[in-house]
């Protein structure tokens, strides 16, 4: 068995350096046609490696990045398989914007076939969705949530399905889908083809591939972290309240389409708010919108009406626009992973492209754990500005210059440049700010008996233990399924 394997790992092996085309891969003349038409002649690295292996039915593990063409990796042998086994497709991804993004390939693909395509996802009508299931569609793309919703009202049945593919799988369970998955997988039929295509390669994928795939094939076009090298990656070491002043600039310099991750939809809000009110063409998404204007945002962007799209991380994947000039992160990602995914929405079909992080000095160990993850260092511009504190004992000691720690931790001399202004933290030798005291708190807070009327060692117990929440019991800690039982 490890010999076949072996041999089949051999099988998929090929030479970058020599360029294939579309019609090396063993694919049918009807879908070639359909290829020449939408322009594409050569197929990616992840393209070449999996269709030739997922049209003789293998099960694959692919780990790609996002923006390497894996729609198609599996959307032509998906086809392929279809048009001779009949059955159902289905493929599942882990938000709306995605399964729209994966459903408007291949309908590009299979609508000159005659291909049926249907998308189950939260925030859209039940009744429109009926409507295209009632037509018997060959390729079902859904998020887990409202498949397993359809699953339950029994609207939707997957005895059909012979070819299942698990799109972004990181993604998912990242997001908390590992029990739906798992649900969903417990109930598809024992003869079919699975396809997982991820960025990353956790633990959690390996149980899946080793309890519901058989003998799956990994195919892995690039390192998990690799970025596109087309793309200038720069951080602006800043004090977290300039960040609007250096978006601000930054809009200036560059002229195309913008890309703003902020960490929270709150301050996405806020954010586009504040760059409408200074006149700029800027839109926004996030989760709390409704599916109609998540729609409406990026048909915005894309038809470029709208320059500025400032997003969550629901925008990080499944995002495909083309020309975006500029990718810019307003707050570092919370996962180092999800830089790699942000910044790929530039740089996309070999194009040049630009990413700007604001990072504030205390964000050290972040930018760190992103260069370790991409395996490389990131330009640091570092604009440091000198506080009244910071001035005063320059002048104190007589010099022009002050010794301070860079954002690296290596002591250098700062100096002004004729440049952008310069910015950094206040001195060490300042005084911490303490707020001012009435009368009557600073009395209490010098008082033994403060507060209570009676003195500390005389209150009755509250008889709750230290660390136990005033209200109702502690919580307990979250329950995380394991796929290996």
């Amino acid at each position: 068995m490890t010999k076949n394997v072996d041999a089949k790992r051999q099988a998929i092996v090929f030479s970058e350096k020599e360029e294939q085309s579309f019609a090396d891969l063993g694919i049918s003349n009807s879908i070639l046609e359909i290829l020449k038409k939408l322009n594409l002649e050569n197929p990616t690295p992840i393209q070449t490696k999996t269709i030739p292996a997922a049209i003789s039915g293998q099960d694959i593990i692919g780990i790609a990045q996002t923006g390497t063409g894996k729609t198609f990796a599996f959307g032509i042998p998906m086809l392929e398989r279809l048009g001779k086994l009949k059955g159902q497709g289905l493929v599942i991804a882990p938000t709306r914007e995605l399964a729209l993004q994966v459903e408007e390939s291949i309908k590009k693909l299979g609508q000159p076939l005659g291909l049926r395509t249907a998308v189950l996802i939260g925030g859209e009508s039940l009744d429109r969705q009926l409507f295209h299931l009632r037509k018997k569609p060959h390729i079902v793309v859904a998020t887990p949530g409202r498949l397993i919703d359809h699953l339950k009202r029994h609207t939707f049945k997957l005895n059909q399905v012979n070819v299942l593919v698990l799109d972004e799988a990181d993604m998912m369970l990242d997001m908390g889908f590992a029990p739906q998955i798992k649900e969903i997988l417990d109930q598809m039929p024992t003869e079919r083809q699975t396809m997982l295509f991820s960025a990353t390669m956790p633990a959690a994928i390996v149980r899946i591939a080793a309890n519901y795939m058989k003998l799956p094939i990994s195919i892995e076009v690039a390192p998990q972290g690799t970025t596109v090298d087309q793309i200038d990656q720069e951080i602006f070491i800043i004090r977290g309240d300039e960040r609007f002043e250096h978006l601000v600039k930054v809009l200036n310099t560059y002229t195309g389409s913008v890309l703003v991750f902020v960490r929270t939809k709150h301050g996405v809000k806020t954010l586009t708010m504040k760059l409408k009110a200074l006149g700029q063409r800027a839109t926004e998404i996030h989760s709390n919108l409704s599916l109609s204007r998540r729609r409406a945002a990026l048909d915005a962007f894309k038809s470029k009406r709208e320059r500025i799209l400032v997003a969550t991380d629901v925008a990080a994947r499944g995002l495909d626009v083309n020309d975006i000039e500029l990718v810019v992160n307003y707050n570092l990602p919370d996962n180092s992973e999800d830089y790699v995914h942000r910044i790929g929405r530039t740089a996309r079909a070999g194009k040049s492209g630009k990413a700007i992080s604001f990072a504030t000095m205390d964000e050290r160990k972040e930018v760190m754990a992103i260069e370790k993850l991409i395996n490389k260092s990131i330009k640091r511009t570092e604009f440091v500005a000198f506080s009244r504190e910071r001035s005063a004992l320059a002048g104190s000691n007589n010099s022009s210059q002050v010794r301070r720690r860079s954002f690296s931790g290596k002591p250098f001399v700062s100096h002004k440049t004729s440049g952008a202004k310069q910015f950094t933290s206040r001195s060490a030798d300042a005084k911490p700010f303490r707020p001012k005291l009435s009368a009557s708190a600073a009395a209490r807070r010098s008082h033994p008996t403060s507060g209570s009327g009676r003195p500390a060692a005389n209150r009755r117990p509250t008889g709750r233990p230290t660390g136990q929440p005033f209200f109702g019991s502690a919580v307990s800690p979250k329950f995380k399924r394991d796929f290996s039982k």
